[in-house]
């Protein structure tokens, strides 16, 4: 792709959401961490409905800890593999305390260390929190940079490498979230909304849907997304 195309894609997703986020509700770096360890595996919404209910009970990693495994299992059930998310929830709030003082680590070799958190999540936080220029890639990221021919890759890592090289340094920052959310709203896996998509003529995907295939699809632009107050860092 040219760099011209790649620059006139992020121009559009932009003007369609000059400020895109995550879906994931939080209110503060831990609650993010949490919600994105959890959201491996299954959908934003399923982490919310969670959330919504262990939160207001314990939102710090000292009051998750003293849940313990199975008491934080009933909160976790709308979330896929909640055995196992369990267990590392409770890991990752004790390592959090022994060798963090209970804060979130700013660097990917210690969040990376900590139970559940593989490199997409450390991107996430690293990126979200503490402004450091990262692209996070999972399933609807690597699709739409398959599909576009932005940054076609193998796997995960191939794609975010492409990205971090290709895309043009004043729109790295918000890059994940733009591609995330054309993903998961308009290119879809089984039926993208090509007839709807604001990128049409600029993405190389050689089998776009037709319009008579689209005639029950309401798939919006990727949008603003509903959020909690947004974290601040002391």
């Amino acid at each position: 792709m040219h760099p011209a195309t790649r620059k006139a894609i992020y121009r559009r997703l932009q003007a369609a959401n000059a400020d895109p986020t995550t879906e994931l509700l939080y209110t503060s770096p831990f609650e993010l961490l949490v919600a994105v360890m959890l959201s491996a595996h299954t959908t934003d919404k399923s982490v919310n409905t969670a959330t919504r209910k262990l939160f207001p009970v314990a939102n710090t990693p000292e009051a998750i800890l003293e849940l313990g495994i199975e008491g934080v299992k009933p909160y976790l059930k709308t979330v896929g593999l909640y055995n196992a998310k369990s267990k590392n929830l409770i890991g990752l709030c004790r390592q959090l305390i022994e060798q963090h003082g209970g804060n979130v680590p700013d660097t990917r070799e210690s969040l990376e260390a900590l139970p559940g958190v593989g490199r997409k999540t450390a991107s996430v936080i690293l990126n979200m929190v503490f402004g450091q220029v990262e692209i996070a890639v999972d399933t609807h990221i690597f699709r739409v940079a398959n599909r576009t021919g932005l940054a076609p890759g193998r796997t995960p890592r191939a794609v975010e490498d492409a990205l971090t090289r290709n895309t043009p340094d004043e729109f790295k920052k918000n890059a994940h979230h733009w591609l995330l959310l054309h993903g998961r709203y308009v290119c879809t896996a089984r039926l993208p909304a090509c007839p709807k998509c604001i990128i049409r003529d600029l993405c190389e995907y050689p089998h776009k849907t037709r319009p008579p295939a689209l005639k029950h699809s309401d798939a919006p632009i990727a949008h603003n997304s509903k959020r909690r107050s947004p974290i601040r860092l002391k």
